[in-house]
């Protein structure tokens, strides 16, 4: 994990502009580079880094003796880096995985090098022996990427949009800042000027295709057919296989635990093979909340089951209401359900950072949306739009959850893991039959449950325990932490403000108080830019006024029983 940064024909002077790439330094504690383009006096990249691979050589942007034109600044971690390099030949002359960028783009082009990448990735790519520029970004958006280009051919490229808000610019006081659409690749051709033009945007890779580079895998051909017993096996290799490539790193490696079925089955599977490959430091676990909620309860068992070292981190609500704002300004939405769950993902975040020396954070995020694990799955029509939902969910992963998992953790100086949503496992997954994978017998996530049944992993009430929003698991029962904003924020926003809601806020127009106060918010940090969110998370085929789970139907008969 780390923040890149880099501008194409700026007007303005460079030392000033550089002053942007600052804002996104959390994400990169270690060290920080800036560096102009020779030749191209108004074009240059900053970087700030985080090590987490070959400390000594690491610094970006990525410059090699072997393609001396070619300047690679990336943000991610290439799972499959060494399997290229035995597959290809390649020499490498570091040992940072990302180098495989260079290499793969000097043997095949910019196509190849996107669909080979087994891996997190944005990355920028600067070619000046044939003046082209290169933006690419990985399949779900798990590492972030912004950019900003004039009509003039101005280009800025950031990991977080608040490095590109206040660039200065002749011909625009406020140019358009957009999110990098994930599993895309943009071709530019630089001008002599520093200028740029964008050639074409090309969609390189669809979550369901397998991508290229399986044929490179460490897994490679599975049994086929769809009988029970297979696809369960399957499962089992691929997600282990997924958290196994994860384990790439030279600083400590830490799990996220929020005693759901997710974080559980990864800290279990994580802690099972970081034995197996003989790591000797115990993994740490993180599990936050307030007093008693369930989240804690549940994490503890987990923790007690695997024999992971576990840290409990209690909050109170004034606590979690003080976070607000620098959370809304660290995610760059004004969401509702963002927002409530990035609470307790800073908060444990700030904890891991200040308090321990685990860097390299592995979590649950994607399983909901690959395995149909929200609870309005069960009231889908059909197994068929049941399943178009959840790739509806998939491709905008982005802007909601793997949104807050990035900035949360980035915020301070962790690099974040996520193996549900490796490549070879999420298109096995999407491959499966539609009946296959809805909820059944009153249970979402029924097949990745079953899966895990005879494994031992987790303790069975674990394995079974029904979903509970990150949102709503670290409060008590009895007030969701949804109430406690709310009965806060209620006190803050006058009637008569939301009354006028929409006409302040004509896009996406705020209809309760807490929606107002997040949005009120947002505003302050990031003006007139509203349009990052598409629109609210929500679930579907309810009636839903709320996007918390606590508030549905399903929900409440489950803790009745």
């Amino acid at each position: 994990m780390c923040g890149i940064w880099a501008l194409f024909g700026s007007d303005e002077c460079l030392s000033v502009q550089c002053l942007s790439a600052m804002k996104i330094a959390h994400r990169g504690p270690d060290a920080f580079r800036f560096e102009n383009v020779n030749g191209f006096t108004n074009c240059c990249f900053g970087f700030h880094r985080l090590a987490v691979v070959d400390q000594l050589y690491g610094m970006q942007p990525i410059r090699v003796k072997k393609f001396p034109y070619l300047w690679l600044c990336y943000n991610g971690e290439i799972y499959n880096f060494k399997q290229l390099q035995k597959q290809f030949g390649f020499e490498y002359q570091t040992l940072v995985d990302g180098e495989v960028i260079l290499h793969l783009y000097n043997r095949g082009g910019i196509e190849q090098t996107a669909s080979m990448l087994d891996g997190v990735f944005a990355f920028i790519l600067l070619d000046t022996a044939n003046r082209k520029v290169f933006l690419a970004r990985d399949t779900y958006g798990v590492r972030p990427l912004f950019k900003v280009l004039t009509d003039d051919g101005f280009l800025g490229v950031c990991s977080e949009a608040k490095g590109l808000t206040n660039l200065k610019h002749s011909t625009s006081l406020c140019p358009k800042v957009e999110p990098f659409l994930p599993g895309h690749y943009e071709v530019l051709d630089l001008k002599p000027s520093g200028k740029v033009a964008s050639v074409e945007l090309v969609k390189f890779h669809s979550y369901k295709d397998e991508k290229l580079h399986a044929v490179c895998d460490t897994v490679e051909t599975l049994p086929s057919g769809f009988d029970l017993e297979t696809v369960k096996s399957n499962i089992r290799i691929l997600f282990e296989n997924a958290v196994r490539k994860r384990l790439m790193a030279h600083r400590r490696i830490g799990c996220l635990l929020s005693g759901g079925l997710d974080s559980s089955l990864v800290a279990a599977v994580l802690l099972k093979q970081m034995k197996e490959i003989n790591i000797k430091y115990p993994l740490q676990t993180f599990a936050i909340g307030m007093e008693n909620s369930p989240d804690l309860l549940a994490a503890r068992k987990v923790a007690a089951h695997i024999g992971s070292e576990h840290h409990e981190v209690i909050f109170n609500s004034e606590e979690g209401i003080q976070a607000i704002e620098e959370v809304i300004f660290s995610l760059e939405t004004y969401d509702i359900t963002t927002i409530r769950a990035s609470i307790g993902m800073y908060l444990v975040s700030k904890y891991i950072r200040k308090k321990t020396d685990s860097v390299v954070i592995f979590s649950g995020e994607g399983s909901d949306e690959l395995t149909q694990g929200y609870i309005y799955f069960h009231k889908a029509p059909s197994p068929e739009e049941a399943a178009e939902e959840s790739e509806r969910l998939l491709k905008e992963l982005y802007l909601f959850d793997v949104l807050r998992a990035d900035r949360t953790t980035a915020a301070h100086g962790l690099e974040l893991r996520v193996p549900f949503l490796d490549h070879r496992f999420t298109s096995y997954y999407l491959s499966l039959p539609a009946e296959l994978r809805i909820p059944k017998n009153g249970i979402e996530k029924y097949l990745l449950r079953q899966s895990f049944e005879d494994s031992n992993l987790l303790p069975k009430e674990i394995l079974w325990r029904p979903k509970e929003a990150f949102s709503d698991g670290i409060a008590s029962v009895k007030k969701s932490w949804f109430s406690i904003l709310q009965d806060y924020i209620d006190q803050q926003v006058d009637d008569l403000l939301l009354e006028k809601a929409a006409e302040k806020y004509p896009f996406n127009p705020p209809k309760t108080k807490e929606s107002y106060y997040y949005r009120e918010i947002f505003e302050k940090h990031y003006p007139g830019q509203s349009n990052w969110l598409p629109h609210y998370w929500m679930p579907r085929w309810v009636k839903a006024t709320d996007p918390s789970a606590r508030t549905l139907k399903h929900y409440k008969l489950a803790a009745q029983e």
